[in-house]
C-alpha cells in the first residue's frame, strides 16, 4: 500500500474514533491476536453487547490491558462502568484487569490466579459498603459470599495478606468470620465489636433466625460480644446489619486500624 492510502486510512480511521462514543459501555470482551507471523501480537477490545471492537493495543501483557483502558477512558469509557470482562485465563491479563479495571466481576479460577502488590484484603458482605468503601494505600475491597469460602480459598495468595472481614454484628455474621477462619486462621474482624454496637444503637434490628451453636475460632473479645447475642442478654435476637454503620465512623474506625498495624 501507498504511503498516500495509508495517510489516507489513518486519517478516517481518527475521524471515526473521535466521533465514537463508549459511555454505554458495560461489558467487555478481551483477546489477543498475532497481527503477522511470529510472535507479533495486539490485544482488543470489544464491546460484548455491540459485538464490536472498541479499543487496540500494543503486545499481550498486563501493560496492554493499561493501554486499552486508556483508550476507553479518552473516548467517554470511565472504568468504574465497566462490570463484566471476559479475557482468557493469561496470568497477565488477570493481573492487567484487577489493576486497572476496579469493579469487575471474576470467577474463582481467575481470582486464585492473581498476583496483586497489595498488603490488605477487606472482605464485606454488603454490596453497598463493597463500592463504597473508603481508598486504602496498598488495599483491595472483595464482595464476600457469606458462607461460601471455597471459591475464596484457592487463592493461595491471600496468606500473605493482612484480611480483614467486615460482617453483620449478628450470630450468623460471627458464624461466617469463624468459618473464614477456617480457610484463613489470621483473618481479622473490622468492625463487629461492642463498641460499634452500642455507638449505632438507633439502627438496631432483629435477626430472624439466630445461631445458637459453639463457635471454636473467635477471639475472646467476638466471643463475648457473640454469646451476649446468642443468649439474648442484650435484647432477643438483636442485630447490626453493616450497612447500618455510620461512613464517618467505618473511615475513623480505619484510620486507627491503619495506626496500629
Amino acid at each position: 500500500m501507498s504511503p498516500r492510502c495509508v495517510c489516507v486510512c489513518v486519517r478516517y480511521v481518527d475521524l471515526a474514533l473521535a466521533q465514537t462514543d463508549l459511555s454505554a459501555v458495560h461489558e467487555l470482551a478481551i483477546d489477543e491476536t498475532s497481527k503477522a507471523r511470529g510472535h507479533d501480537y495486539i490485544s482488543l477490545a470489544a464491546d460484548a453487547s455491540d459485538r464490536c471492537v472498541v479499543a487496540v493495543a500494543e503486545g499481550h501483557g498486563a501493560d496492554s490491558i493499561a493501554q486499552l483502558t486508556a483508550e476507553l477512558q479518552g473516548r467517554g469509557c470511565d472504568t468504574e462502568q465497566v462490570t463484566s470482562v471476559s479475557i482468557d485465563m493469561s496470568p497477565a491479563f488477570i493481573k492487567g484487569c484487577a489493576e486497572h479495571l476496579s469493579d469487575v466481576t471474576l470467577d474463582a479460577a481467575s481470582f486464585a490466579d492473581l498476583a496483586l502488590p497489595v498488603e490488605r484484603v477487606f472482605i464485606t458482605e454488603n454490596e453497598t459498603n463493597f463500592l463504597a468503601f473508603p481508598q486504602v494505600p496498598q488495599a483491595i475491597v472483595v464482595f464476600g459470599a457469606g458462607y461460601g469460602w471455597e471459591a475464596l480459598a484457592r487463592a493461595a495468595w491471600l496468606h500473605r495478606c493482612r484480611l480483614h472481614y467486615w460482617g453483620d454484628i449478628d450470630t450468623h455474621g460471627f458464624a461466617i468470620l469463624d468459618q473464614l477462619r477456617g480457610y484463613f486462621p489470621h483473618a481479622g474482624s473490622l468492625l463487629m465489636d461492642r463498641e460499634t454496637l452500642r455507638v449505632h444503637r438507633a439502627h438496631w434490628g432483629e435477626e430472624p433466625e439466630p445461631a445458637r451453636h459453639d463457635l471454636s475460632r473467635l477471639t475472646t473479645d467476638e466471643q463475648a460480644v457473640y454469646d451476649d447475642l446468642r443468649f439474648d442478654r442484650i435484647q432477643p435476637r438483636l442485630r447490626l446489619e453493616q450497612e447500618r454503620v455510620g461512613f464517618g465512623w467505618l473511615s475513623a474506625q480505619l484510620h486507627c486500624r491503619l495506626q496500629q498495624d
